[in-house]
């Protein structure tokens, strides 16, 4: 029998030798934690530090887009760029465990209605009261059952959502997933027999208080314009009094 393949697109900032050495350790970890006669998994990872081109990470298709970063965006490109069946967006910062694309390929077949579902966390989760190996968890809250550094799914079910929404640069992107889920009806799971263990936004947190605000802010308003009813005009002369205190900031 031939291996399932699973299509990972994986975003990484590597501006310093330690950010690239946190997607090495996550590239070496995926590709170590399956059998590759069972599972083969084709990795594309998009890189936004253009000085590094044109290294390819190890075992990967490495590429540097030209367009502006946008987390959802890129995941897009990415996407695009694949055909598997089964597809699945990662941050950089994550450690795959053995057998953690297994046990999530266990539960789609047990429940065929399932759409997308996120692996646990050995860190995160247990300290916000969700135990390891207790079956499948169905729901749509962020950081509970959808994490948004890991999300794993049916490449079909963007044939019902469309693409992931390109305006959503960072934050908020897995709020927006997980609406778009309940508006469509879709299942989605947390899987507590499949880990991978989320590092804490290693990439965000060496950015200036400055671009953190760019990347969070924007976001929030645009969310509320979408899924809470703030008029786009509102939402318009928010983001103009935000760039007018950014320009304070700087």
């Amino acid at each position: 029998m031939l291996p399932i393949e699973i299509d990972i697109i994986i975003l990484s900032y590597a501006r310093n030798e330690e950010l690239k050495k946190v997607t090495l350790e996550g590239i070496d970890t995926l590709l170590k934690s399956e059998d590759p006669q069972k599972i083969r998994f084709n990795i594309v990872v998009l890189e936004s530090n253009k000085e590094m081109k044109p290294y390819q990470y190890p075992g990967t298709k490495t590429v540097y887009p030209w367009q502006p970063f946008g987390y959802h965006r890129y995941m897009n490109i990415g996407i695009g760029m694949t055909k598997a069946r089964w597809v699945c967006i990662c941050n950089n910062d994550l450690l795959f465990h053995p057998n953690w694309a297994t046990e999530i390929l266990r539960a789609f077949e047990s429940d065929p209605e399932l759409w997308s579902a996120c692996p646990a966390c050995s860190i995160h989760h247990p300290e916000h009261g969700v135990a390891l190996n207790s079956g499948l968890h169905y729901g749509y809250e962020v950081r509970k059952e959808l994490v948004g550094w890991c999300i794993f799914f049916k490449r079909d079910m963007l044939k019902i959502t469309g693409k992931l929404d390109p305006a959503f640069k960072f934050w908020f992107a897995d709020n927006d997933y997980g609406n778009t889920l309940q508006k469509h009806h879709l299942k989605h799971a947390l899987v507590t027999s499949s880990l991978v263990d989320h590092l804490e936004s290693r990439t965000l947190k060496t950015r200036t208080a400055t671009e953190q605000a760019q990347l969070t802010s924007r976001e929030r308003f645009y969310y509320e314009y979408k899924w809470e009813g703030r008029s786009f005009f509102s939402y318009l002369n928010r983001v103009r009094k935000f760039n007018k205190e950014l320009r304070k900031m700087k």
